[in-house]
């Protein structure tokens, strides 16, 4: 059973994000060989200030551009999504091939301009739901945009970038346990959520974009579903505070306009228009500037107080992973887990 019409979504996505800048062909390969280059060359960096060890290689680098991205998330929310498809058969039994064309479709044009939006936005991500390892993303014409925007030095900014998404990476890949937790916690969310829930969940984020009221962060209301996602948010705000801090710490060495690139990209995170501002809410994307701002906190905190050794007891297993509560109260984390 389809309950979303994954296919749809990409194509009605990749519509709404737009090709991205006019580059020529030679531009366009020359960014491609950098970001690859940057990802490679951010390896042993990432590795040296962290003390987190994996080989090289271990997940692809893959430059894409809109549309491979909004390929790959795709993918990622129909694993994510499975439990609450086979639930909604479970419960009701297989829909006529009729209604079943019509309702995954309809969804399938809400999430694309969902995803739509977030695909002209996301510089990189790394997919951690991605057999056997996962795999990092780039997305080229994000990158050329925002370098162009806020001018950066492009050599500069492709490597600042890769800085952040290869932190994720060896997260992921030198702690192999860490994506099925999070896969758990997201088929956890989802399968606490009612099939009917979920689709008028994402038409309301559909009437947000086209200017209306509603957010899909409306789904999660139970106590049980927010217990889940305070510590899908506790997971969320350490590794994204994690990546920032590394940033921070290895940028200055080898990115010589570091500084002048943080403070207009920080500016930028706030994002611009009303409309801007008012998909960023929908979608949760305060939040996540949240999660940089407080997981860096975090970060800084422990690794201040009991070193990056001792800071690195975070990724002995799901048990030492901080809680949104401790994301807030470092100390306390320390207390429970040092």
């Amino acid at each position: 059973m389809n309950l979303v019409d994954w296919d749809l979504a990409v194509t009605v996505g990749s519509r709404v994000a737009g090709p991205g800048p006019e580059v020529s062909a030679a531009e366009a390969e020359a960014a491609v060989l950098e970001l690859r280059e940057g990802a490679a060359r951010s390896t042993p960096l990432v590795r040296e200030f962290t003390g987190l060890h994996t080989e090289s290689g271990t997940a692809p680098v893959l430059v894409v551009d809109r549309t491979g991205w909004l390929r790959a998330n795709a993918d990622a929310f129909s694993k994510i999504l499975a439990p609450v498809v086979d639930k909604l058969v479970e419960k009701k039994g297989p829909p006529s091939p009729l209604a079943e064309a019509f309702g995954s479709r309809v969804t399938g044009a809400e999430v694309g301009l969902m995803l739509g939006f977030l695909g002209s936005k996301v510089l990189g991500q790394f997919d951690p739901f991605f057999a056997p390892h996962g795999r990092l993303l780039l997305v080229a014409p994000n990158i050329v945009h925002v370098e162009r925007e806020i001018g950066a030095d492009p050599t500069d900014f492709r490597l600042w970038v890769c800085l952040h998404e290869e932190t994720h990476r060896v997260q992921f890949t030198a702690n192999p346990w860490l994506g099925d937790h999070l896969l758990a916690q997201m088929h956890a969310v989802a399968d606490t959520i009612e099939p009917s829930a979920l689709l008028d969940g994402l038409r309301r984020g559909a009437e947000a974009i086209r200017g209306g009221n509603g957010s899909v962060l409306d789904l999660i209301s139970s106590p049980e579903q927010k217990e889940i996602l305070d510590r899908v948010t506790g997971v969320m705000s350490l590794l994204e505070g994690h990546a920032d801090v590394v940033m921070d710490g290895v940028g200055p060495s080898v990115i010589p306009s570091v500084e002048q690139i943080r403070t207009k990209f920080n500016q930028r995170r706030k994002g611009t228009g009303g409309l801007d501002k008012l998909l960023r809410r929908l979608l949760g994307l305060d939040a996540k500037m949240a999660q940089y701002r407080d997981g860096a906190i975090f970060v800084r905190h422990v690794v201040d107080k009991v070193g990056m050794d001792g800071f690195n007891a975070v990724w002995s297993g799901p048990e030492t992973l901080p809680s949104k509560a401790e994301i807030e109260d470092p100390d306390a984390w320390v207390a429970r887990v040092l």
